[in-house]
């Protein structure tokens, strides 16, 4: 008779083959040389991937894409960073009422979030563009940033910062010297977050993009509507892939600059 621990060790594997069964399968299916993009596999192909290279379409969706991720997690670290610096460093009239409103749109539907903003701007007479896009997608993964960077605070002793004062650093030179550094691994988990979630949205992207401006996922979402084509295989397995290979390539980084940084200091002691 099984435990209970193994009763749970099998529902978890269950758990993840549901969950991640079908992006092998779309995986797989990208390098099927079948012309419908299904099974059976009638054998190794990435012909579709070629396809997708030649397509003008999905590259000016891509890079909307990135340019639109860059962007928006350029904007949203830096604004989320200084907002946690304040809401954990300082005290002021209205604190809790702003920390609750910089991380409602967390707690409120995307679908809501969007509407609610699109609406807003129409009565103020503003057009649909990629700066509405833009502002919509800062909106909303501004929280993820202010949440990820808080918690890093909150464990940075505040007496560090004050002993580098007490040396004749200026509260400037303090937070770019010990501060930063210091909740630099959360600054850049927070900006990984916002661009992947920016890179991946189309929910609030249907309703705040303008027309003739597609990304990725709203790209995917117009090729459905006329025919399941391989080329979708192709180009969810580099989403997929890119997704995926984005943060272990910034772990790697910060583990390498790390390492150099520990050397470098054993050298000059």
């Amino acid at each position: 008779m099984m435990s209970g621990w193994s009763l749970i060790r099998i529902a978890t594997i269950l758990v993840y083959l549901f969950l991640f069964a079908p992006v092998a399968v779309v995986i797989l299916l990208a390098f099927n040389a079948n012309q419908f993009g299904s099974f059976p596999i009638e054998g190794f192909s990435t012909r579709w991937f070629e396809a997708l290279w030649n397509n003008d379409a999905i590259i000016r969706a891509f890079k909307t894409s990135l340019l639109l991720g860059a962007l928006t997690s350029a904007i949203s670290t830096t604004f989320g960073t200084l907002a946690a610096l304040a809401m954990v460093r300082y005290d002021f009239p209205g604190k809790r009422s702003i920390s609750t409103l910089l991380v409602a749109p967390i707690l409120i539907p995307e679908v809501v979030l969007a509407v609610a903003l699109l609406l807003f701007l129409q009565f103020l007479s503003m057009p649909k563009s990629f700066g509405l896009l833009l502002m919509g997608h800062v909106v909303f993964t501004l929280p993820f940033v202010v949440l990820v960077v808080q918690a890093r605070l909150v464990s940075i002793r505040r007496d560090v910062e004050e002993a580098a004062m007490s040396l004749g650093a200026t509260p400037i030179q303090t937070f770019f010297e010990i501060t930063l550094p210091l909740m630099m691994p959360a600054v850049m988990a927070g900006m990984l977050f916002s661009f992947t979630i920016s890179f991946d949205d189309i929910t609030g992207t249907l309703f705040w993009k303008p027309g003739g401006v597609e990304t990725v996922p709203t790209q995917i979402f117009a090729m459905l509507r006329n025919s399941i084509s391989p080329e979708i295989n192709a180009l969810g397995a580099v989403m997929v892939i890119f997704t995926i290979a984005l943060p272990l390539i910034a772990t790697a980084i910060a583990r390498i600059a790390s390492a150099r940084k520990i050397r470098a200091q054993k050298a000059a002691a």
